[in-house]
């Protein structure tokens, strides 16, 4: 339960600041581009593409606690 609103919270504040967003969504575009190194650019793309959603969803909370720990 406590996960689910962690995650809630994290979307909302993801929905309503545009920069946070773009940022956390470079992240996680970034990291999971090193989870799946063995793809070439082009596969990589359309993978992102249609796992984008769900990555982002998933990531939400992640991608938050990083860009408070983010370097300045």
């Amino acid at each position: 339960m406590e996960r689910d609103n962690m995650m809630h919270g994290a979307r909302s504040a993801l929905n309503t600041n545009t920069d946070i967003r773009a940022w956390a969504e470079n992240y996680l575009k970034e990291r999971t581009r090193e989870e799946n190194s063995s793809l070439s650019d082009d596969e990589f793309e359309k993978y992102w593409k249609y796992h984008k959603p769900e990555i982002i969803h998933a990531g939400a909370a992640e991608a938050m606690q990083a860009y408070k720990e983010r370097p300045r």
